[in-house]
């Protein structure tokens, strides 16, 4: 505990996340060293003891890392092979050609929902980008009817289902249900997708109207069409390896239902329902369905997982850092002095959730930051307040992790290059619909609370 206690621990707090917001969005700092810079800043400003601030700091980043960096590195290496094998575009065409031309904002949502379930959101956004760019010229829509959907749909799976890193992390630290995260989670999701994905897509496309000519665009349909020549996975065998690590972990989540607990059938459904062993499964598995069954050899597929490692890294250490910097506000004390906030408040531990994470992801920029973050200084206030679902929790924080993208968050600038937009058409459109995800998935979750 820092020698510096109650409300000044609090506006060294906001100090500290003010001044992470200055130095990413103004003054263009990478945001792994701005979050070590400003953790350690707060650790002596507070008055932590000097030897334990950087040892608070590792902890929360090995904590945090010890379990993410595998999920993220298998995830990466999933999703690479599906965007070589085509996979990811014979979902685009099945579903373009069930739903029709009218109604592809509804094709991008579902496409965006399913790829989207494996893999990181920068990830699903390169791989999906090339299907936009096809189905937008295809169709002859604009960018931003057919953009936005896919690009909710990616939001809301990132920040609310497992088995992505945040939300496992969160499941973790709230000792939350793997299964009925999930399902709750789909029963929030797919409604707030649909309402800012789509719907709003519908609305804003009236009032946005983006230049006739995309180089961006150009580039990859010309690219996507010569690749085309090869002939594409099959659409069950695709959405079978994208959703296996998802339906793995649901068997292990339910393995006290389905065996004996302590047994050995038991044990190895638990053991495969891991969120790293289901997805080191399915990334194998994937080595055949979108590798050698594709015609790729050993070499290629090596090539392959080698080379989409690196863009990960910069992630993980931004997944790391905010770790570390929530760590710091843990052992500082900070922590505690939002809970006694937040008690005397009298907000219920569901909305802390979403507010928690809300205030970390403006700061930030990173949703995933926020998530893990949020749920690492909330988590013991949950511990304490009795009938709280830890479930529900999982996704308000989650909801509260995705709202007001702005220009401190990677997502902001990938979506204005790549639908060539200014940013104050990013705003209108990106940034409205990230809000408009977090809002309505807080309200359907408080609404879920009342039933189960």
């Amino acid at each position: 505990m820092g020698a510096v206690t109650g409300t000044t621990l609090l506006i060294y707090a906001l100090i500290a996340v003010i001044a992470l917001v200055i130095l990413i969005a103004k003054y263009k700092l990478n945001p792994f060293i701005t979050l070590v810079v400003v953790s350690v800043a707060l650790g002596f400003a507070v008055g932590m003891p000097m030897g334990d601030i950087v040892k608070s700091f590792e902890a929360g980043v090995g904590g945090t890392l010890g379990h993410i960096a595998l999920v993220i590195g298998l995830g990466t290496m999933l999703g690479k092979m599906m965007a070589e094998s085509g996979g990811a575009e014979r979902i685009a065409l099945t579903l373009i050609n069930f739903f029709g031309e009218k109604n592809v904002h509804w094709a991008m949502v579902v496409i965006a929902f399913i790829v989207g379930l494996p893999v990181f959101f920068e990830v699903g956004f390169v791989l999906l980008i090339p299907i936009a760019f096809n189905v937008a010229k295809r169709t002859n829509t604009s960018m931003i009817l057919v953009g936005i959907p896919m690009v909710c749909g990616l939001s809301v799976v990132h920040g609310l289902i497992p088995p992505h890193p945040a939300a496992l992390l969160a499941v973790q630290a709230y000792g939350a249900d793997m299964g009925r995260t999930i399902l709750y989670a789909l029963i929030v999701g797919i409604p707030t997708a649909v309402i800012a994905g789509p719907l709003f897509a519908k609305l804003i496309d009236r009032h946005v109207k983006l230049p006739a000519v995309n180089p961006l665009a150009e580039q990859l349909t010309e690219e996507a069409d010569s690749a085309k020549s090869g002939n594409l996975p099959g659409f069950g065998i695709t959405v079978l390896t994208i959703l296996l690590p998802v339906f793995l972990m649901l068997i292990g989540s339910w393995a006290d239902l389905i065996t004996t607990p302590k047994t050995f059938a038991n044990d190895f459904l638990k053991l495969i329902g891991n969120s790293v062993m289901a997805l080191l499964i399915a990334t194998l598995f994937s080595f055949y369905t979108f590798g050698k069954a594709r015609g790729f050899n050993r070499d290629m597929i090596l090539k392959f997982t080698n080379e989409c490692v690196a863009p990960t890294a910069i992630i993980t250490l931004v997944v790391g850092a905010g770790g570390g910097f929530g760590r710091i506000l843990r052992d500082s004390g900070i922590s505690t002095a939002i809970v006694d906030v937040a008690t005397h408040a009298n907000v219920s531990v569901l909305v802390l959730g979403w507010l928690v994470a809300v205030m970390i992801r403006i700061a930030t920029g990173s949703a995933t930051v926020a998530m893990t973050t949020a749920a690492g200084i909330v988590a013991p206030i949950a511990a304490s307040v009795p009938g709280t679902r830890p479930e529900l929790l999982v996704l308000t924080t989650g909801a509260g992790s995705l709202i007001l993208s702005h220009v401190n968050d990677g997502g902001f600038w990938l979506v204005k290059e790549y639908f060539n937009m200014t940013v104050a058409q990013t705003f209108k459109t990106w940034s409205v619909a990230e809000t408009i995800i977090s809002v309505v998935a807080l309200l359907f979750t408080l609404a879920l609370a009342t039933v189960v």
